[in-house]
């Protein structure tokens, strides 16, 4: 692959100034109507010429939100055109492979994003990965092309919990990352390998009280049925008829007034027919009731009817809410939804000998008449500091829990790429505004950054799109400032004659009318289930659809 260094610095200024009207590579092809025969987007040439180009590495919901307020922000004579890049075939991210397959009404915001496809001063290019072995692309390379690049691909790693028995032991499977189960059960290609132990015994434990959790938690405990007519893949769906979890635990290290989940997805589990809700009544009411937690709660109001809702269904272990897991006790019929507190995880223990008449208490696993997959050991907790920045201090005391694994669900992490800086502490590209700054806090020329990457993992689509529109304007005010320079390639010709030469396979690249064929490849194969789609979960399988 060429390296942008090696080129002479004619031939760097060049490609500097071709890369500003780059931001529209896809030209016309959004508008194809013939589907059916595949076309690089390298082929077309523009007539944009005097446009800055802007490329955009992410095709998320950060990725497209930034190219939509993009294409608002910049008309006329300070026109932007935008090429999307993004190392999968299919665009959309975690709208696609990260909400749960039940909350079809979250995905609404894919049809805008189709809508910025369809633009012809957008154009996408999927399966193109940017930075890393073995790429065709680096950073280094868009930025010697395009006037503007904005970093948007998001967080695709998660933190870990860093305690004995995490990585397995011998051939078992240790703690596995709720992010991978999501996107195991959405279809990533990536994820489709996981082969989450669902039929050995009859509980699961996940670490962590946010919405991902509670997705998790919806996912193992509702009827397969109902989830037959979601877009959820066949194999999870196969894999959770034989489902023999009955009984899901979430548990966090602090308590009932520090979690982050919403109410609509704690409602969510009151609706599922014949669950059982478990937790420390009397810890929540006594939280709820104190000075502090009165104060903290009337300056809270979501976090208020939360705790109402907690309260009007929750039920106590020792009220027989909770089944001792492996037994019969509540009949072989009943689900449970236990929520813990104050308990943090220290380790896994493996096939591990338990004593049902045990089951919740706080002593280690004794020889009984069953041998479990998992026990996670937690130690309790009891908190310091006022509600809004309260600390879990460990006790000393710990409890076992028998289980057929854990999931950790304690958060995301973005991982950096080459040639970008990166704060490795807050695992995020260290920016001002969307502007991305280096090690001295100097602004890095044309250079960006939106959505997780920019802020952490946190917030829902929502935040995503504000957080996006605000860089997009950083953007198009740069665009605006630097007009006089004109762009780094004046046509969509020289971009396409650069990427190539930069290491670009137009022969792999995936065009937004390879990706409609695709999708209308799922749509026509959900149909026949009744689902919305049927998710094609390999990329080898992806690619030869829009190629037949």
């Amino acid at each position: 692959m060429a390296s942008v260094a090696l080129l002479c610095p004619r031939r760097i200024w060049c490609a500097r100034e071709a890369a500003r009207s780059v931001v529209g590579l896809r030209g016309r092809r959004g508008h194809a109507t013939d589907t059916s025969t595949h076309t690089s987007p390298l082929s077309e040439e523009s007539r944009e010429g005097g446009s800055k180009h802007v490329a955009i590495v992410g095709g998320g919901a950060a990725g497209f939100y930034t190219a939509a307020r993009l294409l608002a922000k910049t008309q006329g004579s300070n026109k932007v055109l935008v090429d999307i890049f993004e190392q999968l075939p299919t665009p959309h991210g975690l709208v696609r492979y990260g909400v749960a397959p039940d909350h079809p009404e979250v995905k609404n915001c894919m049809s805008k994003f189709r809508d910025v496809a369809e633009d012809r001063r957008v154009r996408y290019f999927g399966n193109v990965k940017i930075g890393g072995s073995g790429c065709g692309l680096t950073l280094q390379a868009l930025q010697s092309v395009y006037d503007g690049v904005v970093l948007a691909y998001g967080a695709s790693r998660d933190k870990k919990l860093g305690i004995p028995g995490e990585d397995g032991s011998g051939d078992r499977t240790g703690v596995l990352s709720a992010r991978r189960f999501v996107a195991w059960y959405n279809g990533l290609p990536a994820a489709q390998d996981l082969r989450p132990d669902l039929e050995s015994f009859d509980k699961i434990v996940i670490i962590g009280h946010g919405n991902v959790a509670l997705d998790c938690a919806r996912m193992l405990l509702t009827d397969p049925d109902v989830l037959a007519t979601t877009d959820i893949t066949a194999q999870a769906l196969g894999a959770l008829r034989r489902s023999r979890i009955r009984h899901v635990e979430m548990v966090g290290r602090r308590g009932p007034l520090q979690v982050s989940f919403t109410t609509k997805e704690l409602r969510e589990m009151t609706k599922i027919p014949g669950l059982r809700i478990v937790s420390d009544v009397a810890l929540i009411s006594d939280q709820c009731a104190s000075e502090a937690g009165a104060e903290y709660l009337a300056r809270s109001r979501p976090l208020k009817r939360m705790m109402d809702l907690l309260l009007k269904h929750a039920v106590p272990p020792s009220a027989g809410g909770g089944s001792c897991p492996g037994t019969a006790a509540d009949g072989g019929a009943g689900k449970s939804f236990e929520l813990s507190f104050l308990r943090s995880p220290v380790r896994v223990l493996f096939d591990q000998k338990w004593d049902s008449s045990d089951c919740g208490n706080d002593s280690a696993p004794a020889t009984a008449t069953t041998t479990v997959p998992q026990v996670l050991r937690l130690q309790k907790n009891t908190l310091e500091g006022p509600p809004d920045a309260a600390r879990a201090q460990p006790t000393g005391e710990f409890v076992d829990v028998p289980c057929a694994m854990v999931l950790r669900s304690i958060g995301y992490a973005s991982t950096p790429i080459e040639g970008a800086p990166f704060d490795r502490r807050r695992r995020i590209v260290p920016n001002i505004g969307g502007r991305a700054i280096d090690a001295n806090d100097e602004l890095v020329p044309g250079l960006y950054v939106a959505g997780w990457l920019k802020r952490g993992p946190i917030g829902v689509i929502a935040t995503t799109m504000q957080d996006a529109y605000r860089t997009a304007d950083a953007v198009a005010v740069d665009m605006a400032n630097d007009a006089e320079k004109g762009p780094r390639c004046v046509s969509r010709a020289d971009i396409d004659a650069r990427l190539a030469e930069l290491g670009l396979d137009k022969a792999t690249a995936v065009t937004n009318a390879d990706w409609k064929k695709l999708e209308a490849y799922e749509i026509e194969n959900g149909s026949r289930l009744g689902k919305p789609r049927e998710k094609v979960p390999s990329v080898q399988d992806m690619l030869h659809v829009i190629r037949s």
